[in-house]
């Protein structure tokens, strides 16, 4: 399978320098390892050429439905950085890594989902730009005078990967995630713009080869070719950014995911090899952190949702994305000794959205009581989206009463 890295991530060598712009480019990555930011490259603030229209041609085609936000202006805005800055010159590219020895799901009598790593512990957008802001007011004192700056992380307007695979910061693996070398792809981005002049690093001279495992091992196939990905079918996109049901034919490959997904990062071999270099902030501070109870995602309250994730990434999904993502799950792992829980949360749960995904993990596990438990709720619920589900349940199940489904 060819493959060929997209046209702004072409080498660009980097502008003659000076020796004062030197030694303060150097004093400055020392700052940057002093604030909490290990992983240190710079680039110029120039624009990325052809990135726009890449970009682009990847909202055409449908590769970022769902994340209605990002649109084609979006993607031109994003490809030259002084559109944020107008004074900016330069960009250091920073980097925070997060792996560390996973000791597992405990050995227990509770079916488990899966958190991804990056949102065990601290979320990661006020870890680093409290971070970045600490190594701005580091600069201004080290250069004696007020530097005008911007502090960017993932949600704003400039593509975190492109800035770093220009600055040398790691290269775009097939996965289309940064791989830095010694750390593999365990690493959270961001940027901190400058209205000075620094001495850019050229870009690293790596790539993955032959090497396909990611798109092999990708669970729904979202990796559709190297350095691309089908956003709509990535199991993070529909474990975070999918407000309403999973489709359906993308539920069973979920797994025993509730938050993301790490299969990619997992089976890279230059992830594999990573050093453990855990930052403190992002090691989980309670097990429902990194491998929550599936039975009770599907009970939690809202002040429990509050009191276990806030602060941290997994609030992105809310609480009943978990909820419905728990479901999910209990559909691909659970037993018959689950039916009470998801007959409960079928039954009574306040949000539709749960309450349909429950039907579909009942239909997944089987049984009479399960059977049951939906011909009931046929009869009795009034949420016409969860009636769909139901229906699609009852028309792939041997029904025990065999009610009509279009009663």
């Amino acid at each position: 399978m060819a493959a060929h890295l997209p046209a702004f991530l072409t080498f660009h060598p980097p502008a003659p320098t000076t020796a004062s712009r030197r030694a303060l480019t150097s004093r400055i990555k020392r700052l940057a390892v002093q604030n909490g930011l290990p992983i240190v490259a710079v680039t110029t603030a120039e624009s990325f050429p052809g990135l726009g229209e890449y970009l682009a041609e990847h909202v055409a085609a449908g590769r970022m439905a769902g994340l209605d936000w990002f649109t084609a202006e979006r993607g031109a805005f994003s490809a030259d950085p002084r559109n944020l800055q107008e004074t900016a010159r330069s960009i250091v590219s920073v980097g925070v890594p997060y792996w560390s020895r996973d000791p597992g799901k405990p050995v227990d009598d509770e079916p488990r989902g899966r958190i991804s790593r990056y949102a065990w512990g601290v979320d990661y957008h006020d870890l680093l730009k409290e971070r970045l802001r600490r190594l701005h007011a580091a600069i201004e004192a080290e250069v004696g005078r007020p530097v005008e700056a911007r502090f960017l992380t993932d949600t704003a307007r400039i593509v975190d990967r492109a800035v770093a695979a220009r600055s040398g910061l790691g290269w775009y693996g097939k996965h289309t995630c940064i791989i830095v070398p010694g750390r593999g792809s365990w690493v959270m981005l961001g940027e901190l713009l400058l209205d000075l002049e620094l001495e850019p690093d050229a870009p690293l001279s790596r790539d993955c080869g032959r090497c396909t495992i990611c798109l092999n091992r990708c669970p729904t196939g979202a990796i559709i070719a190297p350095y691309v990905v089908d956003t709509p079918r990535c199991l993070s996109f529909q474990t975070i950014e999918q407000r309403g049901p999973i489709p359906r034919e993308i539920r069973p490959l979920l797994g025993d995911w509730v938050f993301g997904c790490d299969v990619c990062q997992e089976v890279c071999p230059y992830t594999k090899a990573a050093k453990p270099e855990p930052d403190p902030a992002f090691l989980p501070r309670r097990l429902e952190n990194a491998y929550p109870s599936l039975r009770w995602l599907l009970r939690m309250t809202q002040e429990e949702f509050r009191e276990v994730y806030r602060g941290t990434a997994v609030v992105r999904a809310k609480r009943r994305g978990l909820a419905r993502n728990a479901a999910v799950a209990l559909g691909n792992v659970g037993t018959e000794e689950d039916v009470p829980y998801l007959q409960e949360a079928a039954e009574s749960h306040d949000e539709p959205l749960v309450r349909g995904h429950a039907i579909w993990a009942l239909s997944r596990i089987g049984g009479a009581r399960a059977r049951q438990v939906i011909e009931r709720r046929w009869r009795e619920e009034p949420d016409e989206q969860v009636r769909e589900e139901i229906a699609a349940a009852l028309e792939g199940a041997e029904p025990v009463e065999a009610p009509s489904v279009t009663q």
